[in-house]
């Protein structure tokens, strides 16, 4: 893959450094995002705009460690001051994916045009996107869903306008190094943004608006995916938290010495409940509204689309922290730690914990989806298991330690 070129429609002093153009200097602590088009190259692998059916789509417009390791966290360029200042950004309708109108009809084009749109809207070099592609290689089937089945209810560009006419402001925290990622801490006990350790992706993986969630991934090949990018998978209790606006403390998140079973009862029996959108649940908030295929009665991916949103098609289905589709779309993979030297803020990993709700929750709700619930074992298996699960309707999102001076 060859080095991503300048941004075309940057001025001269911008096409160097931040990723985000004159406006990407820190702003109180809050780096305000410039969308420009940048020139990368299309290949001849895909076909335009022939997956999402008109109908549906009108429909819903009503450096790598390999084993998973949890990385050292680069310097973000954090600053305290005024990191909780009002934020400040650039309108989402600016920002236009490279190929945004490409459907592949192959799982190698599929994934020759996602590279593309990694590497040009987070600004990672040939040099940065070689682990990611080797891991990708790795598995037959982990994609945006059998090109084959996949139907999706949206386009890329039918988000961008929702967005667009929504009025949705992009902005990135200097603070969590990382384009698209928010700050999380407990809101509830007077927290703001500089109190923050950790930072959460606001898009399920690979955390870019108005793209295609990756599903058909393992916890394993999604812990090595968000280490190769210099993050790890979230901890359950940061996923709530983000969810629900406030991260409460591990040591009470978590019942450590007892079994699975007795630590999932304990922590639902007294939970708080709420979704991410208010104390009220309302499905069709969110990206919920879109169909399985007549032919999946199983988790095939012969049988089976991916018939997911584009990430932030739902400007209301975000946290009061600015994460998108915590219900809807994509479930998500976890780390579940069974002790603290499991948590993966403390560089460990534990079990596989599986949550959120994905696209059919409006006519099938097949378990709660509010923000603190602990899901059942299921398909339980060490996080970096080889064998661990992963199905049509199954993605993830990263989290990051702040790195403080």
């Amino acid at each position: 893959m060859a080095d991503v070129p300048p941004c075309r429609n940057a001025p001269a002093s911008d096409r160097t450094g931040s990723p985000f153009g004159s406006l990407g200097a820190a702003f109180f602590g809050v780096t305000v995002l410039v969308f420009a088009s940048c020139g990368v190259a299309s290949g001849g692998d895909s076909t335009s705009g022939g997956n999402p059916s008109a109908e549906s789509s009108a429909a819903a417009l009503a450096g790598s460690d390999l084993d998973g390791g949890s990385p050292d966290a680069p310097d973000g360029g954090e600053s305290d001051a005024g990191a909780d200042a009002a934020p400040v950004g650039k309108p989402a309708g600016d920002f236009v994916l490279v190929d945004e109108d490409v459907y592949a009809d192959t799982v190698d084009g599929q994934r020759k045009a996602l590279f593309r749109r990694m590497s040009a809207s987070l600004q990672l070099s040939a040099e940065a996107m070689a682990p990611l592609e080797a891991i990708f290689a790795g598995s037959k089937v982990m994609g945006q869903g059998n090109p084959k089945m996949t139907q999706y209810p949206m386009t890329r560009k039918q988000c961008r306008e929702k967005r667009a006419a929504a009025g949705v402001v992009e902005i990135e925290y200097s603070m969590c190094g990382s384009p698209f990622m928010v700050p999380i801490y407990d809101a509830s006990t007077g927290q703001t943004a500089k109190d923050a350790h950790t930072c959460i992706d606001e898009y399920e993986f690979p955390g870019i608006p108005c793209e295609h969630p990756v599903v058909w991934v393992t916890s394993r090949e999604a812990q090595q995916l968000c280490s190769a990018m210099g993050k790890r998978l979230c901890d359950a209790h940061e996923w709530e938290g983000a969810c629900a606006g406030a991260l409460k403390p591990a040591d009470v998140e978590y019942a450590f010495g007892k079994s699975r079973r007795d630590m999932r009862r304990l922590h639902n029996q007294d939970r708080e409940i709420v979704w991410s959108y208010g104390v009220a649940k309302d499905h069709k908030k969110c990206g919920t509204t879109s169909k399985k295929n007549k032919g999946c009665t199983s988790s095939g991916y012969k049988s089976c689309g991916s018939n997911t949103f584009p990430a932030g098609s739902f400007p209301e289905c975000k946290s009061s922290f600015g994460a998108y589709d915590l219900h809807g779309n994509a479930a998500e993979h976890m780390n579940y730690p069974m002790k603290a030297a499991q948590l993966g803020s403390a560089g460990g990993t534990g079990e596989t914990e599986m949550k959120g709700s994905w696209f059919i929750f409006s006519t099938y709700e097949a378990h709660p989806d509010d923000c603190r619930w602990r899901a059942p074992d299921w398909h339980v298996t060490k996080l970096m298991d080889r064998n661990s699960h992963g199905n049509y309707h199954l993605g993830f999102r990263c989290c990051k330690d702040i790195a403080r001076k």
